[in-house]
């Protein structure tokens, strides 16, 4: 069991001054294996911040990230599945699933983790799977002011991941899950 935190669209201290205390609470160091960060981070502190959470972390561009070091996409494996993460700005139209998909099969992925749009979402989609953990702090988007604060958290086990999306709804965390198995011809030859 691999457990991986998806999260991205932190705007801080831009939109958002910190993420929600209840978040920090369950966010803490020696839990989680690595963390995949689809970017807008914005400042140094917040990639310090997550880096002392876990100190495997994968983080790809947003487009008001100050750090140019990040890349515009990543890949990389983590048990039987091969992750792609992109922020999502460069998808046209963005968070449209059939630009998505395309990206999925560019990178050549079981499960593309991208960003921008702040609105959370999971799809099981061409036999893989396309996840948006939303924004972890609420900041706003040119798509909606109306943004619940999200984060996904990966259980990877075998051929296995669960996907857990915590979302804060009226103060409460709420938690929903997506169950995803994949086969040994999930994914096709490109």
């Amino acid at each position: 069991m691999v457990l991986v935190l998806a999260i991205g669209d932190l705007h801080i201290p831009h939109r958002a001054a910190d993420l929600p205390p209840k978040f920090k609470s369950m966010l803490v160091p020696g839990k989680i294996q690595h963390i995949i960060c689809t970017g807008n981070l914005c400042i140094k502190e917040v990639h310090d911040y997550l880096k002392s959470l876990c100190p495997d972390l994968h983080i790809t561009r947003g487009e008001y990230d100050e750090d140019s070091r990040y890349p515009e996409t990543k890949t990389l494996t983590i048990g039987q599945f091969k992750l792609g993460i992109c922020h999502g700005h460069q998808v046209i139209p963005w968070g449209d699933l059939d630009s998505l998909a395309m990206l999925q099969r560019q990178l050549d992925v079981d499960i593309l983790v991208t960003g921008h749009t702040h609105q959370f979402k999971a799809y099981k989609h061409e036999g893989g799977v396309v996840i948006n953990p939303g924004s972890a702090t609420g900041a706003y988007s040119s798509f909606t002011y109306d943004v619940n604060p999200s984060f996904v958290l990966m259980d990877i086990d075998g051929l296995r991941v669960v996907v857990y999306v915590y979302e804060l709804i009226d103060g409460e965390v709420k938690v929903d899950k997506i169950d995803f198995k994949k086969t040994a011809t999930t994914r096709s030859a490109h």
